[in-house]
């Protein structure tokens, strides 16, 4: 029988790692994934730089005030903010101001249409899924041939947007406010590579195309594409907060999950439906067995397990029921070396942390099982 007291709620993430590459807004999507339970490593995977001092912009800038555009585009609010801010700093504030005042104006999103009225001005019209696709169908079906377009570039790419515009028959004018760089500390970046490839890792967040493309740069230059595409393709999950992010992993066929909604609350509501979903229960010994990330869930108590105890139960786990032997379990413990001491002082602990040792029965001379209920058998028997 299940022990069906009352237990104590958990986070639906209680027991999962879950990586942040983000740069921007990292403390807010650690702060949601934390408090749904799961432990956060992050790592910034670049740097933003603005270009206040960048000849581009200001040529750019210069540019539209000197020849109006009959459309402007503005995709981030920290882009727009920063476009008018760096104009300030030139001494161009006031004229380029003026001169958006006479254009029909589109926002990508709320936060966008936010920093276009903190300015002073007002758009015409902004998309309620915040796609640049859909700005993008908009302008094409009003017809663009002809119109001079600015479009604030935000760091990411716009795949085939700038291009679609010009085919349409605008001039587009790009406003590169900033560009991404990689991380000037690049230890974190590698620390969290790491735990992608050893499996450390239940899910790796994405929240730009950049942060994507910079972390399968960064591990190409170590050598680690290979091992990281294997993660991403098998055990850890990659979820990026929109198609444009994910782009650069589905380039080298990583499929990601996503949102229906490109922000960073719906993304954390993903996960965690995606992560619970992924995780192994297991009917044990009279017990309701789940193997998350790096705990387990026994009758719904959360038991956190050392690194060694979590391989062990996996490799046990994937032929439940089944005698393992000390030879595989000894392959399955990371850096364990020759000694199968390694695994009977590991399968101690394990039991320590699972606190109901009869979960997991020795069979003398020949390994390990899980004591699979007798019920379940049958389903398990060709795992």
């Amino acid at each position: 029988m299940y022990d069906n007291q009352q237990r104590p709620e958990h986070g639906p993430l209680e027991g999962f790692t879950v990586g942040v590459t983000a740069a921007r807004r990292a403390d807010e999507l650690g702060a949601l994934l934390q408090r749904r339970g799961a432990s956060v490593l992050h790592a910034p995977a670049l740097r933003i730089v603005p270009l206040a001092d960048d000849g581009e912009l200001l040529a750019a800038t210069k540019e539209l005030i000197d020849r109006a555009p009959d459309i402007a585009v503005a995709t981030t609010a920290i882009g727009f903010r920063g476009w008018v801010e760096a104009a300030d700093g030139w001494g161009l504030g006031e004229d380029l101001l003026a001169r958006l005042r006479g254009v029909r104006l589109l926002a990508r999103g709320p936060k966008v249409k936010g920093a276009i009225r903190a300015a002073g001005l007002t758009e015409e019209w902004s998309p309620s899924s915040e796609s640049m696709a859909e700005v993008l169908d908009r302008l094409l079906e009003e017809g663009v041939d002809g119109l001079r377009v600015a479009v604030q570039l935000h760091g990411e790419p716009l795949p085939g947007f700038v291009e679609a515009l010009r085919e349409g028959g605008a001039e587009v004018v790009g406003v590169p406010v900033y560009r991404w760089m990689p991380p000037e500390d690049i230890g974190p970046m590698d620390r969290l590579l790491d735990a992608t490839v050893s499996r450390g890792l239940d899910a790796l967040t994405f929240t730009s195309a950049p942060a994507a493309a910079s972390l399968l740069s960064r591990a190409e230059e170590r050598g680690l594409l290979p091992e990281l595409l294997a993660a991403l393709n098998h055990d850890v999950l990659p979820a990026c907060v929109g198609p444009v992010t994910a782009l650069p992993l589905q380039a080298l066929g990583i499929d990601t999950v996503q949102p229906e909604r490109f922000r960073l609350g719906p993304l954390v509501q993903l996960l965690c439906q995606e992560l619970p979903a992924r995780a192994r229960t297991l009917p044990i010994a009279g017990h309701r067995v789940e193997i998350r990330g790096h705990a387990v869930m026994v009758d719904g108590d959360l038991r956190p397990v050392p690194p060694a105890g979590m391989s062990l139960l996996r490799a046990l786990s994937r032929r439940p029921g089944w005698v393992v032997a000390r030879s595989d379990l000894l392959r399955a413990l990371p850096g364990a070396g020759r000694d199968e001491h390694a695994v009977e002082t590991a399968m101690a602990r394990l039991r320590t942390a699972l606190g109901a040792p009869k979960l997991i029965q020795t069979v003398v001379k020949r390994g390990y099982r899980l004591a699979l209920d007798p019920a379940a058998d049958s389903k398990y028997a060709d795992v």
